[in-house]
């Protein structure tokens, strides 16, 4: 398989990733572990994606469902119907806007690439809460953001025992991208999950390392 480093192949167009480039945050959700980030009306969340595309954003990362520690279940139909209007709205009026869907059900992320042109799909679980997740992605032919964490979010941070943080975050990159790239997912960003399953000094040990 052909490498291209710093390159994401985005729906044909490749986004160039030499130097760093900005995605904003929108949380459709009332618990959102950053509270500025908590969008609730069409308002709010145009007025955000205006001023984030505004100071230079390029990706606009939509999420439905909190993965903060502890939250709130919801169902999947309920993260649909968060999502819709938000998604709908953004498009129409920010159709040349790179749109990351944060979930981790390989359903809504169909869904959303199919309906709404979601270009790339971030899985805070890296497909351990949804089997068909990585079948998914590379039927759907998005990048994927590639997270570590454990447990789900109402029960990762009571997970946080490992025998060496780096060697065990390398162990689980090296086995989830050797899968993807089985099944022929060729665009992966790995994300190593700050503040998901990681106690304080062990995010600070990340950043260090």
């Amino acid at each position: 398989m052909s490498f291209i480093p710093f390159q994401l192949n985005i729906n044909g167009d490749l986004l160039d990733l030499s130097t760093p480039i900005v995605m904003g945050v929108v949380n459709i959700t009332p618990d959102s572990f950053y509270s500025g980030s908590r969008k609730q009306t069409e308002k709010e969340i145009l007025d955000y994606v205006e001023k984030a595309v505004s100071d230079g954003a390029k990706i606009i990362d939509i999420g439905a469902y909190s993965t903060r520690p502890s939250a709130e279940f919801i169902s999947e139909e309920e993260e649909k119907v968060r999502l819709s209007k938000a998604l709908q709205s953004i498009m129409n009026k920010f159709p040349e806007v790179i749109i990351s869907l944060d979930t981790f059900r390989a359903n809504v992320a169909k869904w959303g690439v199919e309906k709404y042109n979601v270009k790339i799909i971030n899985d805070i679980s890296g497909g351990n809460l949804d089997k068909n997740m990585f079948e998914t992605v590379a039927k759907l032919n998005v990048p994927y953001i590639l997270m570590h964490t454990r447990g789900t979010p109402q029960t990762m941070q009571s997970l946080t025992d490992y025998d060496n943080l780096l060697v065990d975050l390398m162990g689980y990159f090296q086995q989830k991208i050797d899968s993807l790239i089985q099944l022929d997912v060729k665009d992966i960003i790995i994300d190593p999950g700050f503040g998901f399953a990681k106690t304080l000094e062990q995010n600070y040990e990340l950043v260090a390392k």
